[in-house]
């Protein structure tokens, strides 16, 4: 099979794009708008990009019809976010938190989940998930034009929350205790439970 990206349509773009590259850590990001509501959702397009200083990058694409969903409206308007962890004790949170509710509507309360709220940022926590880190917006590149085009949202942790739960011995975060979850193409998702090391040279 090849795929001419300039001569395919979107969609099969896409669906081949979310089926290779795997497994994709979610973002599950709450922001709020100007008037203080609330928006929950899960990006699949997320990751760390460095440590000095912490940042994150995740996508808020457009939705089909080429219109722009909550959290990126949210972030033009206010630049601050919160990193939920992901993990498997919430997956079908995490999934109902994906709908598309109408605007001010809570994805929260839609799923049963409690918020709390953040210290340095004023978009709440997910009290059920095990770590949060607060950030602020450093940039927001738009690529593309049209359905599913995306932005490019670059953003800076200032505050870590992480529950002791979910720590070793040594005071690090074990994967086999945080159990996040990664998504596959389609409706697929897979768990961080089978783990191998190597020591690097």
């Amino acid at each position: 099979m090849i795929i001419d990206v300039a001569s395919s349509d979107v969609v099969s773009v896409y669906r081949a794009l979310v089926s290779i590259v795997v497994p994709r850590p979610i973002g599950w990001i709450t922001t709020v708008d100007p008037a203080g509501r609330v928006n929950l959702a899960p990006f699949s397009f997320f990751n760390a990009f460095g440590a000095n200083p912490p940042v994150v990058v995740f996508s808020p694409t457009l939705r089909r019809d080429g219109s722009k969903k909550d959290t990126l409206l949210n972030l033009e308007a206010l630049g601050e976010f919160v990193v939920n962890a992901a993990v498997e004790d919430l997956a079908e949170q995490i999934n109902a938190t994906s709908a598309e509710l109408p605007r001010g509507q809570s994805e929260a309360e839609f799923a049963g989940l409690t918020l709390v709220p953040s210290i340095k940022v004023k978009p709440p926590r997910v009290a059920e998930s095990p770590v949060h880190m607060e950030g602020r917006v450093r940039q927001i590149i738009p690529i593309g034009d049209g359905p599913i085009a995306t932005n490019l949202v670059i953003g800076e942790i200032i505050l870590i929350h992480i529950d002791e739960s979910v720590l070793d011995e040594a005071g690090q975060v074990d994967p086999r205790k945080l159990r996040a979850i990664a998504r596959l193409g389609g409706s697929d998702y897979c768990r961080t439970g089978d783990l191998f090391q190597m020591e690097r040279p």
